[in-house]
């Protein structure tokens, strides 16, 4: 089984990383939305609140499964029998960072190879850290985020911000 793992906070999950997720589908039998867990990093969402939006997303799509791990991406990879990790770019920036990265995965995991999708250019604008801001201020994120995404709302409960 063709297996990819697209790793990243998804905190929340935006309309960028909806589109990298489609448009890999065709070339794997399974993609994991796997969130991963950084103690060190202060989450604006809950693990519980950004696995429920990812499956609400994609409940019609029985190749998308979800998880989250502590650790190295490479180390979750081989343990579930995992060849490939997504990434999305937005940018150059992105490119020379996620290069790094996939240079050293590919060191540490042997045949654990990365794929880029480069973003199409009405996503390239979109990341969690931005969208985290405008939702720390009270602004509207509905322009970013998938239609799952429910924020906190005082007056329908709907959501959780931690």
């Amino acid at each position: 089984m063709n297996v990819a793992v697209f790793p990243g906070s998804f905190d929340p999950i935006t309309l960028g990383h909806v589109e990298v997720v489609k448009r890999v589908l065709p070339l794997f039998d399974q993609v994991i939305i796997a969130i991963g867990i950084n103690n060190s990093k202060k989450s604006l969402f809950s693990e519980e609140q950004r696995l429920e939006w990812i499956k609400a997303v994609f409940t019609n799509e029985p190749k998308v499964k979800t998880a989250t791990f502590n650790g190295l991406t490479v180390d979750y990879c081989k343990n579930i029998g995992a060849k490939f990790i997504v990434r999305g770019l937005r940018s150059a920036s992105d490119f020379e960072y996620e290069k790094t990265i996939a240079q050293l995965n590919f060191v540490l995991g042997g045949d654990i190879e990365t794929i880029f999708m480069i973003s199409r250019p009405v996503y390239s604008h979109i990341s969690s850290t931005i969208v985290k801001e405008i939702i720390r201020v009270n602004g509207d994120v509905s322009a970013f985020v998938p239609k799952e995404v429910k924020l906190y709302n005082p007056a329908t409960g709907l959501g959780q911000i931690h």
